[in-house]
Order: structure tokens, then sequence, then C-alpha cells
């Protein structure tokens, strides 16, 4: 290489040092020059010349007519794989191949790999090396990544002369490089304790240690720089910073970004930077994390993430089109490593933290499913952006998780029985297909990589239902995975009667007698779950035997209703009621056999695939419990909170518990006919008193038994009839206990007045029609119970929907003039049948009296 060339050309020629894919760069030495500075930039140079040659053979300039013939954008050019290229790229350099200019399309990605490199910037060649300092410092060509003072520089410059562009073009050059985004605003060390809990939203003033962190920052950035050794293969100190990370930790100074952003946002020009540099630099980073493999060899890539979603402005309406839909893609692209570290760092976020990027999430699914028209043919599953935002969510939801109250310990132990499996052939046997997931949905990867559970989590940073999309649940939602099954089913049945010549059952048929329903239920129910268990997992169809009806919802609504009235009766004695906290318990000492309770589980169980509600009142330990999750102490507080409460008091207590209570590790409790019964905690526990050194271990104790070991056997066969229905459900995956208890009981809060806005009418009625007003001022008048009764008479229940009673697409429908006839109903549909009466008062008397006495199918 001549003079002349050397003084024309990009970068000097390298010394040995190491390709992108880890092909040293072999006796391209030039003498060593005097200044120390400049040889090391120069080096860095010829490093970063060779990269360049590697990424135009791998990926081209982006111009569609280039005619480089060693440039993978030119017609005709021979693709070559990584290893070929980056020999290629050492024989281009030694022969000062043409090099080609990033195209304007190709400049999001070539960003991150023609600027100059981390060391040497943009001094190339001895005459660029003697180039004026403090004009290249105006410009501010040579800064390729960002740490905190240097943006107070750049802003303190521009703010003097009052023109930002400069600070505009550097922002634009740095946000919208991968490169340059990840190396910019490095710690110079692991963050500490106290730096955890700074993210913990605690506005502490920088300290000396940060100010010698950002002081510091460039030679962190020759350590951890991915395009130094760590990124090409060899071990480095920055790929050993990296190992010795915790697993919630990163190398980027968050508090310092969070400055920056505070400093800039509230420039609209430097703002509109951000929104930019965003757009091109989303495609890039989803094509490395797809394609390249980048979080594998440079951990540091992550950076990049917490960088962008530090930005507080995301959530706005000019990032909603494009910026931020791009960014979820690529963002959901990460292993699934890096989602973990994601979600252990965000962890330690404070709730106004996390509720901001919850919110960001959240406001790009809902305007994703509003501002389109999905349907069966355009289904909101299909929708890019609404998946990748929902992926996005998922890992600040665990993350909330984690940050949360956590209680990993006290899981319930799995049934020692299996549950039968159907005797049938399913689909997929009969097209030769193993069968898939025989013990229920593969838990999500994210949860086993966090190695923790939904419902390991009993109050998290902000509430559960934030993270609840009402827009995109009206496109989603368990009801939709209840009817896939249950038409499988059906589809499944017919393939077996041209198979096999069975008989057509596309049903769950319960033939019931009204005086003897328990009985005649439990003997079918437990035929069916021995027989073939599948059937479980059909529509349900009820018939009462001497009564005509077709069962189209109604009839089931009603059987499930006289089920639980049944068998929650205090005088069959298999549930202990309350009276102070109105919920009922699991009799220690019923007679009643184990089939009875495995019955009552098996009708949750279907009520939640037929979608009825029942009046069920368990306390909530109850649902942990079929969750998977042992009871403990703290769920006393709603299950027996006499007993809490006086037991929190014995925690509490400060004089001496063994001389003032005298109280021993043997507990007493009354049975079915009010005997005493006594039952030790501990061996010899009459012997062993109760100490302030043991009364943790006694409480404990005392709660196991009670919620866990008293009812052991009725909850076991309970908790199996349960699982015989949902065990291949995502039910125990998708759901809290607090949701599992919505579905099957309702929600509580009745709100009539959204009943009203969303009944629709029929038969001649409108919502302005003077009985349908004169209907609604008698209804808005009525008492709580009253209210309870009509809609039992109505929908076949006194609960609302999930989502309340705003979901309950009531229809009230014309019948006839005025009359002596009461108001009739069709449960099943949910239309109450209303004469058109000739006044108020003779309104108010007619439904009274249908909504008390509307016992029995013969109303309907």
């Amino acid at each position: 290489m001549n003079s002349d060339k050397e003084e024309d050309c990009e970068c000097a020629p390298a010394q040995a040092e190491t390709s992108p894919e880890g092909i040293p760069y072999r006796d391209y030495e030039e003498p060593e020059i005097e200044n120390p500075e400049a040889s090391r930039m120069k080096r860095a140079a010829a490093k970063h010349l060779i990269e360049r040659y590697y990424h135009q053979l791998t990926e081209g300039c982006g111009n569609e007519l280039c005619s480089n013939s060693w440039c993978a954008s030119s017609v005709g050019f021979n693709r070559m794989d990584n290893n070929a290229a980056a020999v290629k790229a050492l024989e281009l350099y030694k022969g000062n191949a043409k090099l080609c200019d990033p195209h304007p399309s190709k400049k999001g990605t070539a960003s991150a790999y023609l600027e100059s490199s981390t060391h040497s910037n943009s001094a190339c060649s001895n005459r660029k090396l003697k180039q004026d300092f403090h004009s290249v410092r105006d410009n501010f060509k040579d800064i390729n990544y960002l740490t905190e003072d240097k943006v107070y520089e750049i802003l303190d410059i521009c703010g003097k002369k009052e023109d930002y562009s400069p600070l505009i073009r550097v922002i634009g050059r740095v946000f919208s490089s991968a490169e340059g985004l990840v190396q910019s605003f490095r710690r110079s060390k692991p963050h500490t304790k106290e730096e955890l809990k700074s993210l913990q939203g605690k506005d502490e003033d920088k300290d000396e240690d940060e100010k010698e962190a950002a002081a510091t920052s460039s030679s962190a950035m020759e350590e951890d720089s991915p395009s130094s050794s760590s990124r090409l293969g060899e071990s480095s100190s920055g790929e050993n910073d990296v190992q010795k990370l915790a697993p919630d930790e990163v190398s980027v100074d968050i508090e310092a970004v969070r400055r920056v952003y505070d400093r800039l946002l509230s420039n609209e020009k430097i703002e509109a930077a951000f929104l930019n540099a965003l757009v091109y630099l989303s495609p890039n980073v989803e094509c490395d994390l797809t394609y390249h493999n980048v979080y594998s060899r440079d951990p540091n890539y992550l950076n990049l993430f917490v960088i962008v979603m530090e930005n507080s402005n995301l959530h706005s309406p000019e990032y909603l089109e494009i910026a931020l839909p791009q960014f979820c893609k690529a963002m959901s692209k990460l292993p699934l490593a890096a989602q973990a570290k994601l979600a252990r760092l965000w962890s330690h976020y404070s709730a106004k933290q996390i509720r901001r990027m919850v919110e960001t999430f959240q406001q790009l699914i809902t305007y994703k499913v509003i501002s389109n028209e999905f349907n069966s043919r355009n289904l909101v599953n299909d929708d890019d952006a609404v998946v990748a935002a929902t992926k996005c969510l998922k890992i600040v939801y665990y993350a909330n998780v984690l940050g949360g109250d956590l209680d990993m310990e006290h899981n319930e132990e799995e049934d020692d029985e299996p549950i039968p499996e159907s005797s049938e052939l399913t689909l997929q046997e009969l097209l030769g297909e193993e069968r898939r997931n025989k013990k229920g949905p593969r838990v999500d990867p994210l949860e086993t990589e966090l190695g923790i559970r939904t419902n390991d989590c009993r109050r998290p940073l902000i509430p559960f239902e934030e993270f609840v999309n009402e827009p995109l649940n009206e496109n989603l939602g368990l009801y939709y995975d209840n009817r896939i099954r249950m038409y499988s089913e059906r589809r499944i049945t017919v393939l077996y009667s041209l198979v096999q010549g069975q008989q057509l059952n596309p049903y769950l048929r319960l033939k019931v007698r009204r005086d003897h329903i328990i009985d005649d239920a439990l003997v079918r129910l437990e035929m069916i779950a021995m027989e073939n268990p599948a059937d479980l997992k059909k529509q349900l169809y009820v018939e009462f035997e001497g009564e005509q009806g077709v069962d189209e919802g109604g009839v089931s609504k009603e059987f499930f209703q006289l089920v639980v009235e049944e068998i929650f009766n205090p005088d069959i004695g298999m549930f202990t009621y309350d009276e102070r906290t109105k919920l009922f318990w699991f009799n220690p000492s019923s007679f009643e056999n184990e089939g009875q309770y495995t019955l009552i589980g098996i009708v949750l169980g279907l009520a939640i695939y037929n979608n009825c509600i029942l009046d069920v009142h368990f306390p909530m330990v109850v649902y942990r419990k079929l969750m998977g999750k042992k009871g403990t102490f703290r769920d006393l507080a709603d299950a027996n909170p006499v007993l809490y409460q006086s037991l929190k008091e014995l925690l509490e207590y400060e004089g001496s518990v063994e001389e003032d209570m005298m109280i021993t590790f043997q507990i007493s409790q009354t049975d079915l006919f009010g005997n005493p019964l006594m039952y030790d905690l501990r061996e010899n526990g009459d012997k062993i008193p109760v100490t302030n050194e043991n009364r943790k271990e006694f409480v404990a104790q005392y709660a196991d038994y009670m919620v866990n070991k008293s009812v052991e056997k009725q909850f076991k066969a309970f908790r199996r009839g349960f699982h015989m229905v949902t065990n291949e459900s995502p039910l125990k995956y998708l759901f809290r206990p607090e949701e599992i208890e919505l579905l099957i009981c309702g929600s509580r809060k009745l709100d009539f007045l959204a009943l009203e806005e969303t009944t629709e009418y029929d038969g001649g009625y409108n919502r302005d029609s003077r009985i349908i007003k004169e209907f609604w001022e008698t209804l808005h008048s009525f008492g709580e119970e009253q209210k309870r009764l009509f809609l039992q008479f109505t929908t076949g229940t006194d609960r609302a929907p999930v989502g309340g009673l705003g979901k309950l697409k009531m229809i009230i429908a014309k019948n006839g003039p005025d009359t002596d006839r009461l108001p009739t109903s069709h449960t099943c549909f949910n239309v109450l049948l209303l004469p058109e009466y000739s006044s108020k008062e003779k309104l108010r008397e007619r439904l009274l009296k249908a909504i008390t006495y509307a016992k029995g199918f013969g109303m309907l």
C-alpha cells in the first residue's frame, strides 16, 4: 500500500487482531507510530474497516443497483457463509478493494457497522490524525456512544449556540445504532445493593462513585464493547465483566439514563430524534436477534432494551403507529435467558416504573385491537403487533410477580392416584399421532426459566388487574377454549361413528330426578369418570325426568343450582357454615363418603366449562389449594378470622407466653355433635408448652392443621373431581385463585345501571317505550335481595358474570298487551318476556310475584 493510497484511504492497516468470526488479522502490521494514541486508533480503525468489508459481503450496502462485485447487494453476487466472508474480508482489506457507502435504505443497519469504532472514531489516517481536535469536537462526528457527561457537554455547547441540531444528530446516530446504544451509558462496575435500591424510585443525588463511573466510562467501553474481542470470541475483561454480573444486573447505568431522558425529553425536537432513531433501530435489532444470535455472543446487547424502555414517552401517540410496534417485535425475539434477566432486573423497579411499562404495552395492544376489525377470518392472534406487545407485557408481568410478596414454599403434593384417561381413541391417535399434553398444557417457558409460579405471589407490586386488557379479552378468552374443546369432542364423535361404527354422542347427557338429583348425578358422573373421563369435557345436556324442555343452557343452569343448594345444605353435613364470614368450609367429621366431595368438585369444573355461575361461597384458600398451594397462617385471615386474630395476638404478646397463657402443642376441636376432639401438633403435644421461643412453630402447625391436615381426605376428593374436568385445560396456568373464584362464582358486585346500558329490546319495545322506562325505575327501586331474585329469574343465577352485569346480554321482549299473566323468561337466552302492563303499580306487583315464585322449569 503506497503513501498516496494511505493518504486517501479511510483507515490505515491494522495490527494483528481478530476478525468478526474469530479469524486472526495476520501479518498486516505497519511500523509502530511513535504516538501511542495514534497507534491505538489506527489499529482499531483497521479492525473496523475489515468489519465493514465483512458486513458488505454478508448484508450488502442496501443499494439494489450496486455494481460492486464484492457487495451482497449487487446483481449476481454469490452468497457465502460467515467463515468464508470473514476470510474474504481480510483479502479485500489487504488489496484495498472498493468499499460501498451505505445506501439510505440501509442506514439503520449500516450505522451499527459503518460508524467509526469505539476507540478510533473518525481519525483514519495520518492526515486525519493531525486535524484540529476542537473542530472535530464542535461537529461531534467522533461520538458514536454516549455517557451522561458527554450528553451534558453537548447539551451545554448547543445551549450556548442556541442550536440543538448537533445534539439531535448525535442522538440520531447513537440511538439508531445497535452497537452505539449497547456501548452507551455503561457502568464501570456492577450495581451495589444500595444502587439497586435506588432503582425503586428513590431520587438521590448523584454520588462521587457515579461521577467517577462517568469519567472512566471510556475505559469501561474498551473492556465491555461488543466490537471488542469479547464480541469476536476471545476471552477478555469485557467477557469476564459480563460473567461477574448477577442474574438481575446489567452493565448499563440506569439512573444515568433516567437523568438524561429527564433533561432531553422536554425538548420537542430532541424528542423527535428519539422517535426517528427507534424506527431505524428496531428492524435491525429484530434481524440481529432472529438471524445472528447476537445476545449469546454479547449479553450486553440487553442494555439496548433497558435504555429504550426508560423512555417515558413510549406510550405517547407518536410512537404507537410505527416505532413502538416495531420495537415490540424486536423485543419479542429476545431469547429466553434474556427475557428472564429483564424480568429479574425490572423486579427491582418501583411500582410506578412497572406501571409505566404496563401502560406502554397496554396502550399499544388497545390501539391495535380497536383500530382493527377482527373476525373469524382476521384473527387477533395473527396480528404481529398485538402478539409482540403481549409477549413484552408478559416479561413485565413476571417482573411484577418477582417483585411482589412471594411464597415459594407450601406447595400441595400431587394426587397419588392418576386421573384415568379416556378409553377411546383420540383424533390424534386415529391419525397415527401420540396423544399430547396428557398431564395438561405445557408451563410457560419463562415461568420455568425464572423458577416461579404466578400463584407463588400473594401480593404483586401492582394489582394483577392492571394487566387485564378488556378490548383484547373481547376477542379471546377461556370461553373460546371451552367451545373449541366441546366442538372438537363432537367432531371426534362423528369420526368414531364413521371409523368404528359407534353411536353419536356429542354431549354429556344427564337424566336426573328432581327429588333424587344428588344420587342420580353422582352415579351417572362416577360412571362417566371411570369409563371415559373425556366425556366430562363435552357440553352438558340435562333432562329432568317427567319434564318437557330442550336444554339450551337454562336447564343446565337450574341443575347446577339445585345440586349446589342440596350439597351445601348444612343439614347434609358436608360443609360447615360460618355466620360471621358467610363462607362454607369442609366438615372434618362429615359422615358423607368421598364420592360426594368428588361430585361437587366435578360440578365446579363443569360449571366453568359450561359458563354457568354457581352460588358457592368458599374462602380464597380453597382456590389457592386447587391451584396447588398449601394453606398457611395468612389464609386464616378470611377462612377463620377469629382464630387468626387469636394466633396473631399470641405472636405479638410481649409477656411470658408459657407462664401467662399455659397452652401446649395439643389443640381441641368440636365435631358435628359438639364433642371435643384432641389433636397433638407434635408427638406428646400435651406435654410441650408453648413458649416465646417456639410460638411461631406452634402457630404455623396450628394453621397447617386447620386448613390442610384436618380436611385432607375431603379436600383431596374434591380436588380430584375438579381436575377430572380441568386437567387438560389451561386453567391452572393462565388463571390465579382470585380469577378461578370469579369464573365459578361470578362477581358479587351488581351494577344494574351497567345492565340497563347493555340491554336490548325486541317485539316492539325500545329504550324509549313507556313500560321500559317504568320497568327500570321499578327494578332500580328494588332492594339487594329482590335484585338478586330478578337475576335468578331471568338468567338462572344471582351473580354477575366475569366483567360485571354490563357483559350480560339481556333482552326484554314484548309478550302481548295488558294482561294479568306474569312475566316469564328464557334463562338459556337471558330473555325476559314482559307484557305491556297498563300501570307502573301493576308492573311492580306482577314482576315481584314472578321472581318470588320462580322455582321449577314449569315457569319457563
